[in-house]
């Protein structure tokens, strides 16, 4: 089963991909796994014996209590799909057990793919100030992709903050390997688009990046006259909007990036 729209899914058609999507689509042995470090996961032969590829990323995104907190904010109202063409229902709680609807529109109808919140960390150590939030999403029967992939903010002992998604997935349908969704991507979703970044974490930061990573063709995109790998564009876009104060972000990066496989 696959829960395809002609037009932008309505909140009744989200609680209704849900309501029908059932349980997880993976082994339970293998759920909440990407609470471990990469350098852990990475390390897993189960996984790779079941034919998951793992996806990791890892970003400096600002430094201090305040880039820490912005990015949490963004992360906890589902900033990261804030997107014309991609979204979650921003009111949906990010807590453990609660189903959500990932809507994508990019080359073929809408797509409604059903997840579920695996886990959810969040820490702080006063003395140190390390802290870092988290939450891990599960793919339900009706997803393109099996597997799973965490959204983590974190501040270490530096007053550093990085971004970091940590995901494994593997085709759960035909249509995960045609056009615009990429198995050696994760899980559903979100990615992507920004800009150089020299100023303060903006509560748009996380935005695009997951996009990118997942929905970007095998190549690459094109910006402008330019064709880039997408780790290079990752860089490039986040750097853009960390550095900017503008609420119109999406329609300058609008003007900037066009997917267009390379």
């Amino acid at each position: 089963m696959v829960f395809l729209s002609w037009t932008q899914p309505t909140p009744k058609d989200q609680k209704d991909c849900i309501n029908k999507s059932g349980s997880f689509n993976y082994d339970i042995k293998f759920r909440g796994a990407t609470a471990k470090p990469f350098s852990k996961l990475k390390e897993d032969k189960e996984l790779k014996k079941d034919g998951f590829l793992i996806n990791h990323s890892r970003i400096l995104v600002g430094s201090g209590s305040d880039a820490f907190e912005k990015g949490k904010t963004a992360l906890q109202t589902w900033r990261h799909f804030g997107l014309s063409w991609a979204f979650v229902e921003p009111k949906t709680p990010i807590e453990k057990g609660v189903k959500f609807c990932v809507c994508v529109k990019e080359f073929v109808p809408w797509l409604r793919m059903p997840l579920e919140v695996v886990y959810v960390n969040d820490t702080r150590t006063p003395k140190t100030d390390v802290a870092s939030f988290g939450f891990g999403g599960g793919t339900l029967k009706g997803h393109l992709l099996a597997g799973e992939e965490r959204f983590s903010i974190e501040m270490d002992g530096n007053k550093q903050v990085w971004y970091e998604i940590l995901s494994f997935s593997k085709p759960a349908h035909p249509l995960s390997v045609v056009g615009m969704l990429q198995p050696s991507c994760l899980l559903s979703h979100y990615n992507h688009q920004s800009e150089k970044m020299n100023g303060p974490l903006d509560n748009n930061l996380l935005l695009e990046h997951l996009i990118f990573q997942t929905f970007l063709p095998p190549g690459g995109c094109k910006v402008g006259n330019e064709n880039l790998r997408w780790h290079d564009r990752i860089e490039e876009v986040f750097h853009d909007v960390i550095a900017s104060d503008t609420d119109d972000i999406h329609g300058t990066l609008k003007q900037k990036i066009s997917f267009r496989p390379t």
